[in-house]
């Protein structure tokens, strides 16, 4: 490693050097971080970057309870899919990027910018993509498209850096940027040209499977870059706290117009349920994710490293359908949606059991190890959620129907507080033993 990329850091690479006619933050060669980096930790830039994906998150969850308030369950669910999946791959892909390569000088820092414009243009799109999906017409994602044109473009000219820069990364740089445009044309020849319904949701299945082996095809299942497994580890973990964040509007949203009288101060029964709820459900959610040291195990377990990255998608996208379902759930207590009550039920138990089903799933696909004690829990968590779908076939309000779904982490949370955390522990040292750092 040279000394110039082991120093860079967040907060303003190469800044020691401060002779006139140099810029603080100038270009530094992007020959790669050093993977063992002590203290590496997410920096301002990337949090700024984040932000910009609260806007595209925040669009996606509140077309999707729109949608379902409005009876279009199959295309809201289709738009959304398709929505969230783009978000998650835009993000994985800057993130990965980052974790290598950030070199922080003022051309990192530009094309950052850049990137962050298209994910903009592209949050910009996404109400049309719903309108087009519950309308039945061709689905519209040219402005997503545009968007993705504009973060891509960002994205070859940074693996164009390394390129040039560094020959050891030289092979995997030219790849990466091959299957970039190759995906790239592919959304483009979709999203501008006028193919029947059926032939474009082919055509985005083929090329959404086509942006889940890219890092194969020029990685080799992300083991081409020198990622920092911890700094990738908390790359993702305040990602997740950001989506977290769509339940937590979801909740405010659900709760808002529930307040009555004339100066909408009066807390109804159904306010207090939701306000309890989704926040409770948020907390229970955070505290899950959180009991396993993701960052740990990648240290030990870098083969894994693609698994961790795109094992994430369906959890992003289940967090961000929790708080879709709140705000559903608001919609209907306001007399404002055409669901019945199962329904909406349904649409906040189901994404909290797949978020659930999905932790424990990276836990023990990235430990190779299972816990018995683990199919208890689940057990658990799925009894809790089906009660809450029997109580709205019986006939129990929704409040009360939502305010059983926040139960649901807290079986899990409980169990690590007594059980689980000892028996992860033991799962961690076997880890250790088998694969040294």
């Amino acid at each position: 490693m040279s000394d110039s990329s082991s120093t860079s850091t967040g907060t303003g690479a190469g800044t020691s050097d401060t002779g006139r006619g140099r810029l603080a933050h100038r270009l530094l060669p992007m020959t790669g971080r050093d993977p063992d980096e002590t203290h590496r930790v997410a920096t301002p830039l990337e949090l700024l970057f984040d932000l910009t994906f609260v806007v595209a998150v925040g669009t996606a969850a509140h077309q999707f309870a729109e949608a379902l308030a409005e009876g279009h369950t199959a295309p809201a669910v289709l738009a959304f899919l398709l929505a969230m999946f783009a978000i998650s791959i835009a993000w994985i892909s800057f993130s990965w990027f980052a974790s290598a390569f950030g070199t922080d000088d003022w051309l990192y820092r530009a094309l950052t910018m850049v990137q962050m414009t298209g994910v903009v243009v592209f949050a910009l799109g996404i109400p049309a993509l719903f309108h087009s999906a519950v309308e039945g017409d061709h689905l519209n994602l040219r402005l997503m498209v545009v968007g993705y044109i504009v973060m891509r473009l960002a994205m070859v000219l940074q693996w164009w850096r390394v390129h040039r820069e560094s020959p050891q990364f030289r092979k995997v740089s030219r790849s990466e940027i091959l299957w970039i445009l190759v995906a790239q044309v592919c959304w483009t020849v979709v999203a501008f040209t006028h193919l029947p319904s059926v032939a474009v949701i082919l055509a985005v299945v083929a090329i959404g499977t086509l942006e889940l082996l890219l890092p194969v095809f020029a990685q080799g299942r992300a083991g081409g870059t020198p990622w920092h497994p911890h700094h990738t580890a908390e790359r993702y973990s305040l990602f997740t706290i950001i989506v977290l964040g769509e339940s937590v509007v979801g909740t405010a949203a659900s709760s808002g117009d529930l307040l009555g009288g004339a100066d909408g101060t009066h807390w109804t029964g159904n306010a207090v349920a939701v306000i309890v709820a989704g926040i409770g459900l948020t907390f229970g959610m955070w505290w899950v994710y959180f009991a396993t040291p993701f960052g740990d195990i990648l240290t030990h377990r870098r083969s894994r490293g693609y698994l961790f990255g795109y094992g994430h998608i369906p959890v992003f996208i289940a967090i961000a359908a929790v708080g879709a379902g709140l705000h559903l759930a608001g919609l209907y207590m306001e007399h404002h949606a055409h669901l019945g009550r199962v329904a909406v039920v349904l649409a906040l138990a189901l994404p909290t059991g797949l978020y659930l089903f999905m932790v424990y799933l990276l836990h023990t696909l990235l430990l190779s190890a299972a816990d018995r004690f683990h199919l208890l829990l689940v057990s658990l968590t799925l009894l809790v959620l089906a009660a809450a779908a029997l109580l709205a076939v019986a006939g129990v309000s929704v409040a009360v129907c939502l305010l059983v779904i926040m139960l649901a982490p807290f079986v899990t949370v409980l169990g690590y507080e007594t059980v689980g955390r000892r028996h992860q522990q033991q799962m961690l040292h076997r880890l250790r033993a088998r694969h040294p750092s």
